[in-house]
């Protein structure tokens, strides 16, 4: 079948890079993709938000299955559109409609999802311009620290923790009157701060059935001890040590049922993948955010430990046939360390060209802000630019074989973190 994947990042480079492996899959296309997705498949220069470009693709290119990386189109409502088009009826698509997309697309939606379906998360209300002075006087009664989140998108960056009334004052002002995060701080939800361990697990849906895929734990600052400011994501590892088998069981029995539940009630059938950010608060899950797609870089782990085919699986869920599929999970552990550009999360320069990939050994170098450029080279064209994936036996080992990769890649301004993992190697048994 043929097969086009939207988006530009490492996630992509994931997808396409498993799916190639597939006997189902007979050409690969990637929009608009990377320097790494141009190896493997055909990149199409258009943009994941131009749906009438690519329902124009689809129809040239014969396309069988879509499958949507990013979360912007599906917010905008690209399947939507897509499904209104009766030339495109028997178009498979991994990823949920507007409504569905909500989950992410609106911070207070899924909060007030969450409370309907007593779903476990942090107490939390939601302010606007006009309740701005509710707002300030709810900061100044709450206990420290205190979370600030802008309602719509904001690339993973409209997230602040103030440790301080002053400091959750003025970020609150500025999100609503000052326009900080643009129109995704139109609203924003103030909630309390949990106390506990971060990770992730990702759900694949075809709105009925669903699939628990291998959990992942991510770094989002910038620096190493997790400080500086929140990133897209500096690396990945999975499995997650404090994720146990009891840990999980109470994630599926208190978030994912009555999430799928809640879903099915208000009639939106999703099908595609759900991104649970937990915080795992005295062995007991508590919601942090969804997600309406898979995580980055999270998926250069949890795709390397998936040992089914991928496009079966999403043709699957495409066609509301996931009960069929036996997932097969790798026991292996797998770490991603992003190598990102001088300056990322704030102002980097472009189009540093990048070295010494070929000579990389027992990793996948997944590519996440690259161009190719002239006589093969490589350039660097975002924040994050490669994503570097071992697996091995051992967490030691899976660290060691991807920080020996990020150590030997060379750009102009290269930074990378030297403690992805290591909080895991440390932690208690």
């Amino acid at each position: 079948m043929n097969i086009l994947i939207l988006g530009s990042g490492g996630r992509e480079h994931a997808f396409a890079w498993k799916m190639v492996q597939s006997p189902l899959c007979d050409t690969l296309f990637v929009a608009p993709g990377n320097a790494g997705t141009a190896q493997i498949a055909t990149n199409l220069p258009i943009a994941v938000n131009d749906a009438e470009a690519i329902a124009k693709a689809i129809q040239e290119h014969h396309i069988d299955l879509l499958v949507v990386g990013p979360e912007e189109p599906l917010v905008k409502g690209l399947v939507n559109t897509l499904r209104q088009k009766k030339k495109l009826a028997n178009l498979k698509i991994v990823g949920p409609d507007q409504q569905g997309a909500q989950l992410e697309g609106s911070k207070d939606f899924s909060k007030q999802f969450m409370q309907r379906y007593g779903i476990p998360t942090a107490t939390s209300r939601t302010f606007t311009a006009e309740t701005l002075q509710e707002g300030l006087a709810y900061v100044d009664a709450h206990s420290l620290p205190i979370v600030l989140k802008a309602d719509g998108l904001a690339a993973g960056k409209g997230v602040v923790i103030a440790e301080t009334l002053d400091e959750a004052r003025t970020v609150l002002t500025d999100m609503l009157t000052g326009g900080r995060f643009g129109e995704a701080g139109s609203k924003v939800v103030v909630e309390q701060f949990l106390r506990g361990i971060e990770l992730s697990v990702f759900v694949l849906t075809d709105g009925q059935n669903y699939k628990i895929l291998p959990e992942a734990k991510d770094y989002k600052r910038i620096g190493e001890g997790d400080t500086g400011p929140n990133t897209g994501g500096m690396g990945a590892v999975s499995p997650v040590k404090f994720a146990t088998p009891k840990f999980l069981q109470k994630v599926e029995e208190k978030v994912v049922k009555p999430t799928l539940a809640g879903l099915q009630k208000e009639g939106i059938r999703y099908q595609g993948f759900i991104f649970i950010g937990l915080m795992n608060v005295k062995d007991e899950p508590c919601v942090i955010e969804y997600n309406a797609r898979m995580g980055d870089p999270e998926t250069e782990v949890v795709l390397p430990r998936i040992q089914n085919d991928l496009v079966e699986l999403m043709v699957a869920t495409a066609d509301g046939e996931l009960d069929r599929i036996q997932l097969q999970v790798s026991p292996q552990t797998a770490v991603t360390t992003v190598v990102v550009s001088g300056g990322y999360p704030d102002a980097y320069e472009k189009g540093k060209a990048i070295s010494d990939l070929e000579t990389l050994e027992d990793v996948t170098a997944f590519h996440a802000g690259t161009t190719p450029g002239s006589n093969g080279h490589v350039l660097t064209s975002g924040g994050r630019v490669l994503a570097l994936t071992a697996v091995a036996n051992s967490l030691e080992n899976a660290v060691m074989k991807s920080q020996k990769a990020a150590r030997t890649v060379q750009f102009d301004g290269k930074y990378y973190r030297k403690d992805i993992g290591l909080d895991l190697i440390r932690f208690p048994d």
